[in-house]
C-alpha cells in the first residue's frame, strides 16, 4: 500500500475537541530528514483520537469540513478567522457570504489533495494571514480542508516553519501530538524543500 492510500483512509472522527496548548518549538539544528524518515515521524506512534477539530497551537486549529459548516460550534470556540484549504471547485462550499452571519474572516485557498498540487505557492501567504490574524485581538484561527489531514495540516505545519521558527521536524512532532495529520507525500516533498530553504537562510519576513 503506497504512503497516500493510507493517508486517504477514512479516520473515524467522532467528537468535537481541543487538546491543551503546546509550548512553542525551536529550529532543530540536525538537518532536513528525508522522506522516508519524515514518514517514520509522522506514524512512530499511534495519533491521538481524531476529533471534528483539535488545538495544534495557541489559538490555532486544524479541522474537516464538518466543523467548518458548524457556524454554532464556531461561535462558541470563538474563532475569528477561517482558512479554508478545500476552497473553489476542491470544493467545500463556504466563502465569505456563508460566513456573513459570524464575526469571522474568511481566506480561500483552491488547493487538491494531489501529490501533484503544488500548495508551496500558498505556504507564505497563509503563514502572513494567519500570523496576522493570531495577533489581532480575540484572534482564533481554524485551518480546514475536506478531513482535516493533509492540505490543512500541511498549511499549518508550513506556518509553524516560516513564522515560529521550527524545523518541519519540531513542527511535525507539534502538530501530532495533538492531531493524526498525514500530508500527502507530495505536500511532504515540498515541505522538505522549504526546510532546506529555511535551513540555509533564505527565509521571507512573516
Amino acid at each position: 500500500m503506497s504512503w497516500d492510500s493510507l493517508c486517504s483512509r477514512d479516520l473515524l472522527r467522532p467528537e468535537i475537541r481541543s487538546g491543551p496548548s503546546p509550548g512553542p518549538g525551536s529550529q532543530g539544528d540536525a538537518g532536513t530528514p528525508s522522506l522516508e524518515e519524515l514518514r517514520r515521524l509522522l506514524w512512530r506512534r499511534v495519533p491521538p483520537p481524531m476529533g471534528h477539530v483539535d488545538e495544534v497551537w495557541p489559538n490555532l486549529y486544524i479541522g474537516d469540513l464538518y466543523i467548518a459548516r458548524d457556524k454554532a460550534q464556531l461561535s462558541q470556540m470563538g474563532i475569528s478567522h477561517v482558512v479554508n484549504a478545500a476552497a473553489g471547485r476542491f470544493r467545500i462550499d463556504t466563502g465569505t457570504k456563508f460566513y456573513q452571519d459570524l464575526p469571522v474572516e474568511y481566506y480561500g485557498v483552491e488547493a487538491e489533495d494531489n501529490p501533484n498540487f503544488d500548495l508551496s505557492v500558498y505556504f507564505y501567504p497563509v503563514a502572513r494571514y494567519i500570523r496576522a490574524a493570531l495577533n489581532s485581538p480575540r484572534g482564533k484561527v481554524l485551518v480546514h480542508c475536506a478531513m482535516g489531514i493533509s492540505r490543512s495540516a500541511t498549511l499549518v505545519l508550513a506556518f509553524l516553519m516560516i513564522c515560529e521558527e521550527m524545523s518541519l521536524a519540531d513542527a511535525i512532532q507539534t502538530v501530532r501530538s495533538h492531531r493524526g495529520i498525514c500530508p500527502n507525500s507530495g505536500f511532504l516533498k515540498q515541505l522538505q524543500d522549504l526546510d532546506l530553504q529555511l535551513g540555509r537562510g533564505k527565509r521571507e519576513a512573516c
